[in-house]
Order: structure tokens, then sequence, then C-alpha cells
């Protein structure tokens, strides 16, 4: 498979909405600057993902920018606030309506709720559905939050194909690197043990197919709620994600980094 990188995105906040680049170093812990933060439910310890939409749906509301830098957080009322401000924590408490903590460490056997994702499409977003607790980022990086994420644009098309509108827009399925190839829709279930040169330097190791949650059906700043995003992957590519797993619709790959680099939109990517 050979193909070139067609679009780059960040996430500097973990379940927040990010921002699309031209170029990035990429190192041991992933895109630099993405998903370095998280916020953590002062009451129950646990990490806040939009994986529980009932409880967490507000977070694709909110947008984090300047991951090289100091990060800061566009509220949907147009206001900002950034990861340093002394009143970070009440100001997102506030949005949220739950007492949060934006942190940069993942504390020792951090755990995050991941509603099941047919029962949200049956009951809702609104309606507290149940939920399975795991550990964060079981694909990430030592001190990462999570893996890279990868996915193709004939995955994305046909995906596309079967929703009312024809189209479905990446930033629901939140990749970092988007890959434009030759190959068939959800070729990336076939990369799992193989590695991606990208570039003059980077290479991937991709350790793991993408189970999607309930995340891709959630508003996303200006894109409308849509469950066709999480009915479609369920009903064409329903596989496992990981040995050990049941079968699960599954979106794009994860990735680990076996050496850094710079990747740039336009880059070549060949699978080794």
């Amino acid at each position: 498979m050979s193909g070139r990188v067609v679009s780059i995105r960040r996430y500097p906040v973990k379940s927040l909405l990010g921002e699309e680049l031209e170029a990035v170093a990429v190192e041991a812990a992933g895109l630099a600057g993405d998903r370095r933060l998280a916020l953590l439910h002062r009451e129950t310890g646990r990490v806040a993902s939009a994986k529980n939409p009932y409880r967490w749906r507000a977070l694709t509301t909110l947008r984090a920018t300047g991951g090289d830098g100091a990060v800061r957080i566009a509220l949907p009322d147009g206001r900002s606030v950034a990861a340093g401000d002394e009143d970070v924590d009440a100001v997102l408490s506030d949005v949220l309506g739950a007492p949060v903590t934006l942190v940069d460490t993942p504390p020792p056997d951090a755990v995050l709720e991941r509603s099941r994702p047919e029962e949200v499409l049956a009951a809702g977003v609104a309606v507290p559905v149940p939920v399975d607790e795991g550990r964060l980022g079981a694909a990430a990086p030592p001190g990462g939050f999570a893996p890279v994420h990868l996915v193709t644009t004939a995955t994305l098309r046909r995906i596309g194909a079967e929703t009312p509108s024809g189209v479905v827009d990446p930033v629901r399925y939140r990749p970092n690197l988007v890959l434009d190839t030759a190959g068939p829709a959800f070729e990336e279930n076939d990369w799992p043990g193989r590695e991606l040169r990208i570039g003059a330097d980077l290479v991937l190791r991709v350790v793991a197919r993408t189970p999607r949650c309930a995340v891709p059906t959630l508003a996303h700043g200006r894109l409308p709620r849509d469950p066709e995003a999480l009915r479609v992957p369920a009903r064409l590519n329903r596989v496992v994600p990981l040995d050990g797993l049941a079968p699960q619709p599954c979106v794009g790959a994860y990735a680990q980094v076996v050496r850094a680099g710079r990747v740039r939109a336009g880059d070549p990517v060949r699978l080794a």
C-alpha cells in the first residue's frame, strides 16, 4: 500500500475538539502536543470522556488549540480560557456542570467510562445507559493519554455513501492522520502488526483496529448529532479490534511510534 497524508489533526485536551495543522513533530508519545491534557472528575477520580455521552457530551462543544505552547480552550459562548489560568478548573467545571481538574499526567490506573454504543443508539444521548469501566488508552504509549489514530479516505467515503447527506466529516472520528490510499474501504483492518513509513523519517507500528463508541454520533462544534456515524460502521465493519475482545464497530487503526519524525500534509505513506 502507498498513499499520502491529506490532513493532520491534533487534540491538545482529550475528548475536546482540536485543530488542523499543516505539519507537526511526532515524538515517542505521539504528535507533539496531542492529548497531553485531560480532565478528571474530582468526585470519582475518573477521566472525563465523551465515551459516556450522558455525562460528558458537552466536552465536544469545547475546542482546544495551541498544543505546541500554551493551550487555550474556546468555550461555546465565545469566551476562552488558558490551560495555565488560575481559574481554569472553575471555568470548565461551570461549563460542564461537574467538578473537574485539568491534568497533564495520567493518574495511576486511570479509568474512564464507556457507554455501550448500541444502547446509546437505542436510547439517545440524554438517557443514562449501562457503562463499562476501562483503563485509559490501552494502546497508548507510556505517559500518554492515547495512541496515534489513523483513518483512510476510502473508509470515510464508504461510510459517507451510506448516510443521508452522502458525506461524513473525519472530525467525528477524531483521527490524527487522514491517509489517501488506493486501497479499499476498511483496509486498516489488515494493518495491525505492520509498519507505516511516513515522509523522510517517521515510522509507526499499527497495534489495533479502532473500536468506535458513541462519540462520532455527538454534535461536534457546528456539526449536528448524527447517529448514522456509528450505525453505518456497526453494519459494515463489525470486527475484532484486538485479540481477546468481542467484535465491535471499527473505523481506522491505532499506532505507536517506532521512529520519531516530522509529518507534513502531502507526505508519502508506505505500508511495510
